[in-house]
């Protein structure tokens, strides 16, 4: 499996990053529950402030996702603080996966695992990861040779087919990082607007897998194509033709 049906439980100590704050108004859908995208800030916030607390962490600045699973166990929902607990669970020189637990004070509980890619800020290309930066994460893990191996392979179907939803996903301006590309939370904005006419597959434990194949840029149009089998729910953001990026839903 690419993916393990279970997470790698969060080492009892070592190399823990830890963090913290409220569920905030904006983080929040109207059933009060965590929504996708704002999980997905969480990440990035998290490893920002990881790489602060980290050696050479100031020259490690450029970060590409490219996947992202989400297990929800129990919804993290407004009123509850979060305490975010980050670490390393495989790398090789310029990629590694990044897991990060969010745990609510009143239960909620979010496991998440994200493969991400370091890149140069100047060269923009993927590039290796200094002795100093990755000495912790080679403490903390068993594996060492990491590879890329996509876990979402199934084809982008006819849009046209009677099984098939469209939903046109127009972009705004604050969809933009500092890239030049959509950040990566917004890709999961995208799923909650499909979601929502399949509020069902969140009543109980779920899993989200997204992988990102090549970026959104400002200006595309863009669309949000999926279909639904049991309770599975596939979903592709694509411009024209071409599936930027893919993601599935599922009970765990």
């Amino acid at each position: 499996m690419v993916i393990p049906s279970v997470l790698p439980e969060r080492p009892p100590a070592g190399t823990l990053f830890q963090t913290g704050w409220p569920v905030r108004l904006a983080d929040i859908d109207r059933e009060h529950r965590l929504r996708l995208d704002a999980i997905a800030r969480y990440l990035q916030d998290i490893a920002f402030e990881h790489l602060e607390a980290v050696e050479d962490g100031d020259t490690h600045r450029g970060w590409v996702v490219r996947r992202t699973v989400i297990d929800v166990l129990e919804p993290v929902v407004w009123g509850e603080r979060v305490t975010l607990h980050r670490w390393c669970s495989a790398l090789s020189n310029r990629w590694c996966t990044m897991r990060v637990q969010i745990l609510g004070s009143e239960g909620g509980h979010i496991e998440t695992e994200a493969f991400v890619i370091h890149f140069g800020i100047e060269s923009g290309v993927p590039t290796r990861m200094s002795d100093r930066f990755m000495a912790p994460m080679l403490a903390g893990t068993s594996e060492h040779r990491l590879r890329w191996r996509a876990a979402l392979t199934e084809s982008m179907p006819d849009a046209a087919s009677a099984d098939v939803e469209v939903l046109p996903f127009p972009l705004r301006v604050a969809d933009i990082d500092v890239l030049d590309h959509v950040n990566n939370a917004v890709y999961l904005g995208a799923l909650e607007e499909l979601l929502a006419g399949h509020a069902d597959l969140l009543a109980a434990p779920y899993r989200v897998i997204i992988e990102y194949a090549k970026p959104l840029e400002s200006g595309e149009q863009v669309r949000v194509v999926g279909r639904r089998a049991g309770d599975t729910l596939d979903a592709w953001l694509a411009v024209g033709d071409e599936a930027r990026a893919v993601a599935r839903i599922t009970p765990l």
